[in-house]
């Protein structure tokens, strides 16, 4: 395993990149209400994307087909837009996004209520939200990549939530995927110890229901086995000498 330590010029680049995006997502955040599809949320999002002189990260990653991925309800990530998928009132959604900045990339995610939704998705959506922040506060120089893993692990299974297995969380860089790959569960060695300059997309994705999950037809898109709603919730943060800092936010 190869983990980068940023240079002073990469961290600048790399917080820029992530300035934007939070721009990006909080904008685009405010496009979400009922009777909007999926497809014109993608539209709309690779418009902003792209004026701040940006490149959408998604867009044909892979082949991936979109610049936001969209995800609705049962749907854990990788959701596709669609002209045909319509917000209603009482859905929640995911936006995944990144961007890249002079060639350095920044990733985040958010889930939004669409109108008014059910006391037990808003739940769901404030635990995932919170339990990026408990991993976060633990991505402290000297500490161990277990130690953010842990965190999310612990505060989540007070709420006796499924947290998703299959996939994780992430080095972020000049690649949108570098290592080390960060579960969102407690795992049973301490993993790599955190360095200043390391950059991490920290990610929990969590079901109301369990945590198994299956791909639909697409290749795509993630969905929960059960049909339980889905939260996710992420940021780009720098390990530092001191507090980690966000640079999405």
């Amino acid at each position: 395993m190869s983990v980068s330590i940023k240079s002073a010029r990469e961290i600048a680049l790399m917080r820029e990149s992530g300035r934007i995006l939070a721009e990006v997502h909080e904008r685009l955040g405010e496009e979400i209400k009922p009777g909007i599809s999926t497809y014109e949320i993608d539209r709309i999002g690779e418009k902003m994307i792209r004026s701040y002189g940006c490149t959408p990260s998604f867009l044909n990653y892979n082949g991936y087909p979109a610049s936001i991925c969209v995800s609705v309800n049962d749907e854990v990530v990788h959701g596709i837009p669609n002209k045909k998928r319509i917000l209603k009132e009482g859905d929640i959604v995911s936006l995944d996004a990144g961007v890249i900045w002079k060639g350095y990339h920044s990733d985040a995610a958010r889930t939004h209520a669409v109108g008014k939704i059910s006391k037990e998705a808003q739940d769901l959506i404030d635990a995932t939200r919170q339990s990026f922040y408990e991993g976060m506060k633990m991505a402290k120089s000297g500490n161990h990549l277990n130690d953010i893993s842990k965190a999310i692990d612990d505060y989540i299974s007070s709420f006796g939530y499924g947290i998703v297995r299959d996939l994780v969380g992430h080095g972020v860089g000049s690649n949108l995927h570098e290592d080390p790959q960060i579960p969102n569960f407690a795992q049973r060695r301490r993993g790599i110890k955190l360095r200043p300059g390391m950059t991490l997309a920290v990610e929990p994705m969590i079901n109301m229901g369990g945590w198994q999950v299956e791909w639909l037809e697409d290749d795509w898109t993630v969905v929960t086995k059960d049909g339980s709603l889905s939260a996710h919730y992420e940021n780009t943060i720098l390990v530092t000498d001191g507090e980690p800092e966000i640079l999405t936010i």
